[in-house]
């Protein structure tokens, strides 16, 4: 049987990073879509290799990782009663370099934590894995609560002038707009109050925590908020866009994305709570 021969190599996937505008020693958050980028020759980890390339030594790559189910689900009225008494009795602790991505945000998330040069936080829900030159302050630090907050990798991502890279990725999943929601002036914003495992003195121990709902909002936001956010950034011609191997991609500065979205938020919980 004949295979078709993958035709993106990782010197291709560098030259079409710096033509979005990625440069040496930007420090990217990245979302991708590998069924979009193409057929890539090494798989997945030509992609983070090619974007390790692109911002160079003095650079870094973030991705968002969090955790597979269930270490974040109790408390989240995921799992009948007696569901929760089992995990509480049975499942692992949480290891911020072992434990696996959460399957929910695709196959790179994955390869990405297995990298030998990634440093991942403790946030057990809101996990970051980061390599490179600022890969230590990025991660260090990630506090239980409110993990997507003031404080939180993101916050830091946007203190360094950071930027978030889209590869062929849903615009609605952007999660640095979950730290915008955290920022903007929104009364009454929904809590998420769950349990995870972690370990204590070599025991396992379950740790109450507290975060903003990211999982259905802080709002009963209209479907595709954050998507329909993203557009309008694109469309004001504040970000860059342009083909990272087959998939249409974006680069966009990240605090910019921030102070665009916390008055698009404001306005619409005012216009939801209006009603």
């Amino acid at each position: 049987m004949n295979l078709a021969c993958p035709r993106i190599t990782q010197e291709m996937l560098v030259r079409d990073c710096a033509a979005l505008g990625v440069v040496p020693g930007d420090t990217v958050m990245v979302h991708a879509s590998l069924r979009a980028a193409g057929s890539l020759l090494g798989g997945p980890d030509t992609l983070i290799a090619a974007i390790l390339a692109a911002v160079g030594e003095v650079g870094t790559m973030m991705v968002y990782l969090g955790c597979p189910s269930p270490y974040d689900d109790i408390g989240r009225g995921l799992h009948p009663p007696e569901d929760e008494r089992f995990i509480e009795e049975h499942c692992p602790p949480f290891d911020p370099s072992l434990t696996r991505a959460s399957r929910d945000f695709g196959v790179l998330a994955e390869f990405f934590r297995g990298h030998p040069k990634v440093r991942c936080s403790a946030n057990v829900g809101m996990r970051m894995g980061a390599a490179g030159a600022l890969a230590e302050f990025l991660t260090r630090d990630h506090a239980p609560n409110y993990g997507l907050g003031e404080g939180s990798p993101l916050a830091r991502l946007c203190e360094v002038g950071g930027k978030v890279l889209l590869v062929g990725s849903d615009l609605d999943q952007v999660t640095l707009l979950h730290y915008a929601e955290a920022l903007a002036p929104i009364p009454d914003k929904r809590v998420a109050r769950v349990r995870v495992p972690v370990l204590r003195d070599g025991a396992r121990v379950w740790l109450d925590v507290e975060e903003f709902d990211s999982m259905n909002g802080i709002k009963d936001w209209p479907d595709r908020l954050f998507g329909a956010i993203v557009e309008r950034f694109l469309a004001a011609g504040l970000a860059r866009s342009g083909p990272i191997g087959a998939a249409a991609s974006h680069l966009l500065p990240a605090r910019a994305l921030v102070d665009f979205a916390v008055p698009i938020m404001a306005a619409t919980a005012a216009e939801l709570d209006a009603r």
